[in-house]
């Protein structure tokens, strides 16, 4: 990345991925939207050991404002962007731009999770909750292979709209996707990096917006990406979405609900030895046998019937009476405050790992989910304090961490409908058929259940020969699989070999300079 405009960089004085901050800058002579980005932007640079081995790399944190096609300013996006330093040409250099989802997420969880050069350490499996929280350098950043640019879109993080321009404006699937998509154009623009592999990373509904700009990038702005890392993902709404007459997730999150049976020891002794070979078992039951019973409903007979709840009953940890008063149809939220009852826990949502202690044992639904109060509140005081501290950035206003004020989010092209941009990804990978996909499921996400997304994939009528494009991996802990140390580790080599051999008959990956040694 160039040096920003009016900012001169500051060296690193002895610590390890911590910098000096840099200087207030002063007031610009215009008021352009170039000029507005010199003032609100700060960069530093900092080192890395990686097995031993030092890097350098330059941090940028800041506003880019958002114009209108005319040229109008509509918002002022943050974002923080990490390039490796020593690269003698960037073109050959991939680029990802990475954001989570919500609606309403910051980027932080990605970025202070997984890919940056820091991390926030919530312990060996990720479930340590107990404050203050570490920010430690992250030996599995993705920085070794991919420079690094993560967003914000309007309303979360410290991205807002300008003065007299609605929030709402950028509230909806279609808003967004354009404001993000036009975001990357116009970062890849200034920073003269057009010629550079370009790869997106999202996360939850970040899998949505990233499916919609593969599209939107390749149509609107005539830019091809070479790959899409999706964590979590949910391409196809009615995957997840429990209502009368869709009976497609109460098979979907089955496997799921094994999978976390299986962790808390609610299995027999026959399903707890081997949890793929459980969850082949159960994958396959789910697609037969019980894709068959919902489809009969009140036709099965009793025989059949009481056949598919034994079975039912044994996948999921939950007695037969239970399940036969559930009709066959286990929901989400009741599978969460069913399982431990009696031990007068409930299990997380975006982690099923993780036990809440409700009020009362009674009810049909958790009172909260205990996996989001583990991580709201460790990566909050995280991102505060990094970005002012470590990066030198200072803006008094509110960091929305996930924030509810994007809502009412709009869906007005799927109105009457689901929401699936399984078909624009389908459509952006035939007419690029360069572009790859990487999928990261968690066994124990039921946000965003691995089993659904498997699902989803085999129904996108992709062509025969572009079946290879895409790759699942698996990860042993939840939608965050990442906070897990061993899952941090494999996701960062599975991606990268994902990159590597999505470049392959392209731009090849360059090695990683080193450091100057020190007084060079």
């Amino acid at each position: 990345m160039a040096i920003v405009r009016g900012v001169v960089a500051l060296c690193v004085f002895g610590v390890l991925g911590l910098a000096t901050p840099l200087a207030q800058a002063g007031r610009p002579d215009d008021d352009t939207p170039a000029a507005k980005d010199a003032k609100t932007e700060r960069t530093t640079q900092h080192t890395l050991t990686i097995g031993g081995r030092t890097i350098a790399y330059t941090a940028t944190a800041g506003y880019m404002t958002l114009p209108t096609y005319d040229g109008k300013p509509r918002a002022e996006m943050f974002y923080i962007a990490y390039t490796l330093d020593g690269v003698t040409d960037p073109a050959t250099r991939p680029l990802t731009f990475s954001f989570n989802g919500g609606p309403g997420s910051s980027s932080v969880w990605l970025h202070l999770g997984a890919l940056g050069p820091r991390r926030v350490d919530m312990g060996p499996e990720g479930l340590d909750q107990r404050p203050p929280f570490a920010l430690v350098d992250n030996e599995s950043t993705w920085l070794e292979f991919t420079d690094l640019v993560f967003i914000d879109p309007v309303s979360t993080g410290y991205s807002r709209p300008v003065e007299d321009v609605r929030a709402s404006e950028f509230h909806g699937y279609q808003q967004d996707i354009s404001s993000v998509g036009d975001f990357i154009r116009l970062w890849t623009t200034r920073e003269a990096r057009w010629a550079s592999p370009k790869f997106l990373c999202g996360e939850s509904y970040g899998t949505t917006r990233a499916a919609g700009l593969s599209g939107y990038l390749q149509d609107t702005h005539g830019m091809y990406l070479s790959g899409i890392t999706l964590i979590s993902p949910i391409l196809n709404f009615q995957t997840a979405r429990f209502e009368v007459g869709n009976d497609e997730p109460y098979r979907l999150f089955l496997p799921t609900y094994t999978a976390t049976a299986f962790f808390h020891g609610r299995l027999d002794a026959a399903l707890s030895r081997d949890l793929r070979a459980t969850l082949a078992e159960v994958r396959a039951w789910a697609s037969t046998d019980y894709l068959v019973a919902l489809a009969k409903g009140d036709a099965l007979t009793g025989d059949e019937r009481a056949r598919i709840a034994t079975t039912l009953a044994r996948y999921t940890g939950l007695s037969q009476a239970y399940v036969e008063q559930s009709d066959l149809r286990i929901g989400i939220f009741q599978f969460t405050k069913e399982l431990l009852r009696d031990q007068s826990r409930t299990v997380g949502r975006l982690d099923s790992r993780f036990k809440g202690i409700d009020r009362l044992d009674i009810g049909s639904g958790p009172e909260f989910d205990p996996s989001m109060s583990a991580i709201k509140g460790t990566y909050t005081a995280a991102m505060n304090d990094y970005v002012r501290r470590e990066l030198g950035f200072e803006d008094d206003r509110v960091y929305e961490i996930l924030t509810g004020r994007v809502n009412p989010w709009s869906y007005d092209q799927f109105e009457n409908r689901y929401v699936n941009v399984a078909e624009t990804l389908r459509s952006a990978m035939s007419q690029n058929p360069s572009l790859h996909v990487f999928v990261a499921s968690g066994y124990y996400d039921f946000a965003t259940p691995f089993f659904a997304a498997e699902s989803t994939f085999d129904k996108m009528q992709l062509d025969e020969s572009l079946r290879g494009n895409y790759r699942f991996s698996y990860y042993e802990a939840g939608h965050m699989m990442y906070i897990r140390r061993a899952d941090l580790a494999q996701l960062r080599a599975d991606v990268e070999k994902f990159y590597r051999d999505a470049l392959e008959h392209g731009t090849r990956m360059p090695e990683v300079p080193a450091a100057a040694p020190p007084g060079q």
